[in-house]
């Protein structure tokens, strides 16, 4: 691995079964559900290639830590919109979305969450929208735990069925995953500014 992106695999790879690595990804994916951006998967990915038996653990701390930092997201837009959720909506450039998204909560409610939850749009700017138009906390806790959850033992499920083979393809297709990867991060955002009204 010569180039810095391998390098920077291969360390991945090294701390995927390091002591804090769960702790890690908790915190991240608890960040990336009410303002972060980058999404766990990125760490997800690599802790399952290192540790597949512990794949449906490693599913497990990323769901709870995303529906826990999905209520933050959710407490941000109910009590703190104005000081928090607005500036943060607004680093993204996803403000002028939240008429169009009152419309989607008052037409599909559940399905947006769940829709949400699930694809590589920004999660965040659902839980805080939640918490600006009041969705009921109990079902958006409820909703949020089974599409994140489908999302990420789908995940941990690949890798403990094809995990070795998985890898060897990553390996061998690093950069263009990377690139891949990229795209859907920025799709994710350009699909919500651009196709959302």
């Amino acid at each position: 691995m010569s180039n810095p992106l391998r390098r920077l695999y291969g360390w991945t790879l090294a701390q995927a079964n390091g002591r804090y690595a769960p702790r890690a990804l908790f915190a991240v994916s608890f960040a990336e559900s009410s303002f972060f951006p980058i999404p766990p998967d990125v760490m997800l990915l690599p802790m399952c290639f290192a540790d597949k038996a512990k794949a449906w653990r490693y599913a497990a701390i990323c769901t709870l830590g995303s529906v826990l930092g999905g209520v933050a997201g959710y407490a941000i837009g109910a009590l703190l919109w104005g000081a928090v959720g607005q500036p943060i909506l607004e680093f993204y450039h996803l403000e002028a979305k939240m008429d169009v998204l009152e419309g989607w909560y008052a037409a599909y409610g559940a399905w947006v969450i769940l829709l949400a939850g699930f694809t590589p749009l920004p999660y965040k700017l659902f839980t805080i929208a939640s918490g600006v138009f009041g969705f009921p906390l109990l079902p958006f806790v409820a909703l949020s735990a089974v599409s994140r959850g489908a999302r990420f033992y789908l995940v941990a499920g690949l890798m403990r069925v094809a995990g070795p083979t998985l890898k060897r393809w990553v390996d061998s297709h690093l950069e263009w995953l990377t690139i891949g990867f990229a795209v859907l991060l920025v799709g994710g955002f350009v699909a919500v500014r651009y196709l959302v009204g």
